[in-house]
C-alpha cells in the first residue's frame, strides 16, 4: 500500500499497531512487509538483484535468501524497489549480505536491542577497534531502520527512536572508553568499573531532535557537554578543564570521524554558550552564570528539548533543574510573546509570502515544513509552559497532544498538525535514504525526485504532489493562524496624538521609548503628510487611509536600526509618490508589506536608493504573481522586448534599459529577502537579466554602427561571457566579464557601409560601443561596469579577438590563470550556432588536455598567493578574498577540472557548485572535502548576494544596520551575529586546509618596499 489519502495512513497506523502488539515485536522483519516503494526500472532491479544474488552465492547463502523470498512473496519487488531508489541502502546490503539475511530473518526490535546491547557492554582494546565496531553497527542500524520504515513495519515514534537509542549507545561507549582510558593513566578512580560514567561528574545534554528522541534519519547531533567539578572522581592531580576538554575532543573525533567504515555520528557543539570563547566542555557554575546572565531567546527554546543522553546522567538531571527558571517563565506574561517573534524572524518566517513547491522544497525549513510544526508546537510552550508543567514535554507530537487537551490549540489543529508532521518525516527520511546526506530538500531533477515518492510508494509525481503540498498548506495555515494578532499586539505603543499645532508631551515620550531621538522633527514630518503637501497625500481619502497605517508605520520603523533615519527615508519616498491611495490601503491590509517596505529603506541603503528613485517598482507588489517565485527566462525576455519597443531611439533605449534592470534587480533582492527564493536562485535571475540585455543591447549597438560603417560580408560573431555572469552566479554589484569573438571570411578586407573599416577595427569599434551602452552614465544611472581583461593579452591586446587568433593564443601563449577562466566560459549570444558549436570545440579541446599536474598546482597555490598579497583580506567578513573564503573554493574546482578534465570531461560545468557535485560523482572529491566544500560555498554565495543586495560599499559589521545583521544571521542559520562570524572562520580555516591538501601550500611573500 502507498502513503496515500489521509484515511489510509490512519488505517495503516491502526494496523502497524494493531500487529506490533499481536507479533509483539517477535515476528522477523521478512514477514512484516507492510508498504511497497515502487520499482520504475524493472530491469535495473534485476541487475541489482543479479549482484546481490552473486554475493550470496559467494557466501553460500543464496538458498537462505531464495527461501524467505518463497515464504514472503513480496520480499522480491520490495527489494528492488529500494535498491534502484536507495543508492545507499544498496551498497549497504551488498556490503555485506550476510548482515542483510540477518536482519531480514530478525525481529527489528531484536537487531535494535542487540546493538544496543553490544555497544554498551563492549570493552574494546583500542580506539581503532571501538571506531570500527561502532561504525559497523551504524551500518546495521541504518539498514534496519531503513527497511522497517519503507516497510511501514514501524511507526516514527520506532524509527526516530532507534536511531535516539543508538546515538545514546554509541556516545555512553565513547565516553567510557575515554574514562577507562584516563582511569589507565591513574587521572580516575570510577565509583563502578562497569559504567565508570556513574557520578563522574561528566555529562553530555542532548539538544534539538536528539533531546527529543526524534533524530532524523542521516541526523547531525547537537550536543552540550559539561562537568561539575564537585562531582569529578578525576584523581592524581588531573585538572578538570583540562581532562575533560580533551575527552570531549576524542569524543567527536571517535564519533564523527570517516574512515572506510563511513561514521557514527556527525556532532556539533555550537549550542554551547558563547561557543567562540569557551572550551568544548564547559563548567556547570559557569554554565549557570551564562544563562543567568546572557542567555538568549533562542536559547530557552534550544533548552526546551536538552536531555542527559551520556555520561553522568544525575549531574545532568540536577543542572536542568537548575536552570529550569531561565527556560521556563514564572508567569503568563505576554511579554514573552516579543521573545517568541524575535525566534521567529531567527528562522526567517514571512507570513504571508512564498508560494508552496514541490520540486526543490525544503520539508524542514521549507514553507509549511517540519521546523514550522515544531515551531508553532514551542512557541505556545514557551509562553505557557511556565505556569502549566504539563506542556514541558521535549516530544513534539506529545506537546500537540497536551496544547489541545489544555486549550491552547483545538483538537482538530493537533490531529492534522501530527498527521502533517507525521508524513513530513516520512518524505524527510526517504530524502535522507538516497545517499545518507544530511540534506532535506526535496530534488529538483525528476528522476532523483521520483526516487523519493517510488520510495515512499508512489508511481506517479501528481499523487506525491497533490498529497504533499496538502500538508504544506495545512501546516502554512495553522502556523500563519499562530501570529494573526501580532500586528494588534505590535500597536499597544502608547499615546500618539500626531495633529495640532503643539507637541503633545505624551506622545513625545511615546516616540522616544519607541527609538525616534528627533521626536519633534518626527512629529512635524508626519503633519506636513496630514497638510496634503505631497501629490500622494493630497487626496483626502489617501490622507485617511495613511492616517489608519501611521501607528504600523511608525512602529516598523522605529524596529530598524535608526528610526529617525529610516523615517526621512519614507519621507522621500512619499515625496516622489505620484498617487498614494492604492497603496496606503495595500499597507494597511498587509502589514508585513510596511514592514518590509521600512525594513529595505532602514536596513538596505541600495535598495532603499532604487525605491526611492523608482516607486513604481512597487507595483509588482499588488501582482499575486510576484510571490510564485522568479520570472523564467522567457518572461525576462519578453518584458525587457516589449520594453525597448516602447523607445523611440537609441538614447531612449538605454535609459529604458537601465529603468527595467534596476526594478527586475530590486524585485528579485526583495524575493530574497523575503524567502521567496534561495540565493542561488538570485544568482541565476539576476545571470539571466543580464544575459537578456546583452542579446537585446547588442543587435541595437550593431545597427547604431551599420548605419556608418555597414557590415562585414559573411562575418560571424560571439559574445562570451565570463567569471561570475559565465556560471550564473552575479550579484547586484557584479561586473560582467565579457569576450566578443569574430571571424570573416580571408578575402574580406573591409566593411560595405558609407565609412568602410578594416574587420579589427571594425568589431572593436563594436565592443566599445557595447562596454559604452552598459557602462555610460546617462539620467538613469549606470547599466554594468564590464571587465574585459580576461580577453587574450588583456587589456593589452584588442577589445575583440578574432577566433583564429583566440585559438592560437590559448594553445600556445596563454597562462594557466586564463585557462582557468576558461572554465567558465559561456556563450550568451552567436550569429549562428555553427559558430558557437566552433568555439565550443575548441574551448572543450584546450581545456581537456592533459596537464602536468605539479605544474599546474605550483601555478594555482602561486595565483591564490599573489591575490592575497595584492588584496590581503583582514576580516572573515571579507568573503571573497579571506583565505578560505569564496576564491579558494573557486580554485579548487577549475584545479580539479584542468588536473582531470582529460579523464573526467563531465566535470566541465561553468557553475561552481555544479563541478564540486560533478567532481565528488566521479571520485575526484572525498566525501569529506565535498561536506566541506559544496555547503560552504552555498554559505558563502548566500551572504553575499544579501551584501551585495543591501549595500554599495564595504561591509563594516559594527556600522551595519541591525536589520542587515538580522538578514545576514538568517539566511546563515545561526542564532546570532557572533556565531555566525565564528562559524564562518570555522568554514575558512577548512576551506583552507582542503585547498593545501588538494592543490598545495600557499605561500604568501612579504610585500617589498
Amino acid at each position: 500500500m502507498a502513503h496515500g489519502s489521509k484515511e489510509e495512513c490512519r488505517q495503516l497506523v491502526s494496523e502497524t499497531q494493531q500487529r506490533d502488539n499481536l507479533e509483539d515485536g517477535t515476528a522477523p522483519l521478512f514477514e512484516r512487509l507492510k508498504c511497497q516503494p515502487v520499482c520504475a526500472d524493472d530491469e535495473l532491479g534485476e541487475l541489482h538483484l543479479k549482484d546481490l544474488t552473486e554475493k550470496l552465492e559467494r557466501k553460500d547463502l543464496i538458498s537462505q535468501f531464495e527461501q524467505l523470498c518463497q515464504e514472503a512473496p513480496h520480499l522480491h519487488p520490495f527489494i528492488k524497489g529500494v535498491m534502484v531508489n536507495a543508492t545507499f541502502l544498496r551498497e549497504t546490503i551488498i556490503r555485506d549480505v550476510q548482515r542483510f539475511l540477518r536482519v531480514l530473518r530478525t525481529p527489528p526490535e531484536e537487531t535494535i536491542a542487540t546493538l544496543l546491547q553490544e555497544c554498551l557492554s563492549a570493552r574494546p582494546a583500542s580506539e581503532a577497534e571501538l571506531m570500527q565496531s561502532l561504525r559497523l553497527a551504524k551500518q546495521e542500524l541504518a539498514l534496519t531502520v531503513a527497511l522497517s520504515d519503507i516497510a511501514g513495519t514501524w511507526p516514527l515514534e520506532k524509527v526516530t527512536g532507534a536511531l535516539t537509542k543508538f546515538a545514546d549507545a554509541s556516545l555512553t561507549a565513547c565516553v567510557r572508553f575515554c574514562l577507562r582510558e584516563l582511569e589507565k593513566r591513574g587521572k580516575f578512580s570510577p565509583l563502578d568499573h562497569e559504567a565508570p560514567e556513574k557520578n563522574a561528574g561528566f555529562f553530555i545534554l542532548a539538544m534539538g531532535k536528539h533531546g527529543a528522541g526524534e533524530l532524523n534519519y542521516s541526523s547531525d547531533i547537537d550536543l552540550i557537554v559539561l562537568f561539575d567539578p564537585e562531582r569529578s572522581r578525576l584523581t592524581g592531580g588531573a585538572e578538570a578543564p583540562v581532562e575533560f576538554v580533551r575527552i570531549t575532543r576524542r569524543l567527536v573525533k571517535l564519533m564523527n570521524e570517516r574512515t572506510g567504515d563511513g561514521y557514527v555520528f556527525r556532532t556539533d557543539l555550537r549550542l554551547r554558550p558563547d561557543p567562540g570563547a569557551t572550551p568544548l566542555a564547559i563548567s556547570v557554575p559557569a554554565a549557570l552564570v551564562y544563562y543567568e546572565s546572557l542567555g538568549q531567546n533562542w536559547e530557552r527554546a534550544a533548552l526546551i528539548k536538552a536531555r542527559p543522553c551520556a555520561g553522568d546522567i544525575e549531574a545532568g538531571e540536577i543542572f536542568l533543574e537548575e536552570i529550569r527558571p531561565f527556560i521556563w517563565r514564572k508567569y503568563l506574561d505576554y511579554a514573552a510573546i516579543s521573545d517568541v517573534h524575535s525566534i521567529k524572524r531567527q528562522i526567517h518566517a514571512h507570513k504571508g509570502f512564498g508560494k508552496i513547491s514541490v520540486a526543490g522544497h525544503n520539508v524542514k525549513l521549507g514553507r509549511g515544513g517540519i521546523r514550522e510544526i515544531e515551531f508553532f508546537a514551542q512557541t505556545q510552550q514557551l509562553i505557557a509552559g511556565g505556569r502549566n508543567p504539563q506542556l514541558r514535554d521535549r516530544r513534539t507530537l506529545i506537546t500537540l497532544e497536551r496544547l489541545a487537551d489544555c486549550g491552547w490549540i483545538d483538537l482538530s489543529a493537533a490531529e492534522e498538525m501530527e498527521e502533517a508532521y507525521r508524513y513530513l518525516r516520512l518524505v524527510e527520511h526517504r530524502i535522507q535514504m538516497i545517499n545518507d546526506e544530511q540534506t532535506h530538500i526535496l530534488p529538483k531533477d525528476d528522476a532523483a525526485l521520483a526516487r523519493i515518492y517510488n520510495l515512499m510508494g508512489f508511481a506517479e509525481l501528481s499523487e506525491f504532489s497533490a498529497q504533499i503540498r496538502s500538508k504544506f498548506e495545512l501546516v502554512q495555515n495553522h502556523y500563519s493562524g499562530l501570529f494573526e494578532h501580532e500586528p494588534d499586539l505590535a500597536l499597544d505603543l502608547g499615546n500618539l496624538v500626531l495633529t495640532g499645532d503643539d507637541e503633545d508631551p505624551s506622545t513625545l515620550e511615546t516616540l522616544v521609548q519607541m527609538g525616534f531621538k528627533r521626536p519633534v522633527d518626527a512629529i512635524r514630518t508626519i503633519r506636513q503628510w496630514h497638510y496634503g503637501r505631497y501629490p500622494a497625500v493630497r487626496a483626502p481619502k489617501a490622507r485617511e487611509r495613511l492616517t489608519e497605517c501611521t501607528p504600523i508605520l511608525l512602529d516598523a520603523l522605529a524596529r530598524t536600526e535608526n528610526a529617525d533615519k529610516a523615517l526621512l527615508t519614507f519621507d522621500a519616498f512619499l515625496s516622489r509618490l505620484p498617487m498614494g491611495v492604492q497603496l496606503f490601503g495595500l499597507l494597511k491590509s498587509n502589514p508585513h508589506l510596511l514592514k518590509l517596505l521600512t525594513m529595505v529603506m532602514g536596513n538596505a541603503p541600495r535598495m532603499a536608493e532604487i525605491v526611492s528613485r523608482r516607486v513604481h517598482v512597487l507595483d509588482a507588489l499588488l501582482d499575486p504573481a510576484f510571490f510564485g517565485g522568479a520570472p523564467t527566462a522567457e518572461q525576462i525576455e519578453t518584458a525587457l522586448e516589449v520594453t525597448l519597443e516602447q523607445a523611440g531611439y537609441y538614447e531612449e533605449a538605454l535609459d529604458r534599459t537601465r529603468i527595467f534592470v534596476q526594478e527586475q534587480q530590486f524585485l528579485l533582492g526583495l524575493r530574497l529577502i523575503t524567502g521567496t527564493i534561495t540565493a542561488a536562485e538570485l544568482g541565476q535571475g539576476l545571470s539571466t537579466l543580464a544575459d537578456a540585455v546583452l542579446c537585446q543591447l547588442l543587435p541595437r549597438v550593431q545597427e547604431e554602427l551599420e548605419e556608418t560603417h555597414g557590415k562585414i560580408p559573411g562575418a560571424q560573431l560571439s559574445l562570451i561571457a565570463m567569471g561570475k555572469l559565465g556560471g550564473q552566479e552575479i550579484t547586484c554589484a557584479s561586473d560582467l566579464d565579457l569576450i566578443l569573438l569574430y571571424d570573416f571570411p580571408e578575402d574580406v578586407v573591409q566593411s560595405d557601409g558609407k565609412r568602410p573599416l578594416a574587420p579589427s577595427q571594425y568589431y572593436s569599434r563594436l565592443t566599445q560601443r557595447l562596454v559604452s551602452a552598459l557602462t555610460a552614465p546617462t539620467a538613469e544611472g549606470v547599466l554594468y561596469e564590464v571587465d574585459l581583461r580576461l580577453r587574450p593579452s588583456g587589456n593589452s591586446g584588442p577589445l575583440a579577438t578574432r577566433f583564429t587568433s583566440f585559438k592560437e593564443y590559448q594553445a600556445k601563449d596563454a597562462w594557466t590563470w586564463e585557462h582557468m577562466a576558461l572554465t567558465r566560459a559561456r556563450i550568451v549570444t552567436s550569429s549562428s550556432p555553427e559558430f558557437s558549436q566552433q568555439i565550443k570545440s575548441v574551448v572543450s579541446a584546450l581545456l581537456e588536455e592533459k596537464r602536468d599536474v605539479k605544474k599546474l598546482s605550483q601555478d594555482v597555490s602561486d595565483m591564490r598567493a599573489r591575490i592575497q598579497k595584492e588584496k590581503p583580506a583582514k576580516s572573515p567578513w571579507q568573503i571573497k578574498g579571506i583565505p578560505g573564503g569564496l576564491i579558494d573554493i573557486e580554485f579548487i574546482a577549475q584545479f580539479l577540472q584542468l588536473a582531470h578534465g582529460s579523464q573526467y570531461p563531465q566535470i566541465f560545468q561553468t557553475r561552481t557548485e555544479n563541478v564540486l557535485i560533478k567532481a565528488r560523482e566521479v571520485g575526484l572529491l572525498s566525501e569529506e572535502d565535498a561536506e566541506t566544500l559544496i555547503p560552504t560555498l552555498r554559505h558563502y554565495e548566500d551572504l553575499t548576494q544579501i551584501l551585495k543586495l543591501a549595500l554599495t560599499g564595504h561591509f563594516e559589521p559594527d556600522e551595519a544596520p541591525a536589520g542587515l545583521l538580522e538578514l545576514l544571521v538568517s539566511a546563515g542559520s545561526e542564532p546570532d551575529f557572533e556565531r555566525l562570524t565564528i562559524y564562518m572562520q570555522e568554514q575558512q580555516v577548512m576551506v583552507r586546509s582542503t585547498f593545501e591538501r588538494l592543490i598545495g601550500k600557499v605561500e604568501v611573500a612579504p610585500k617589498t618596499a
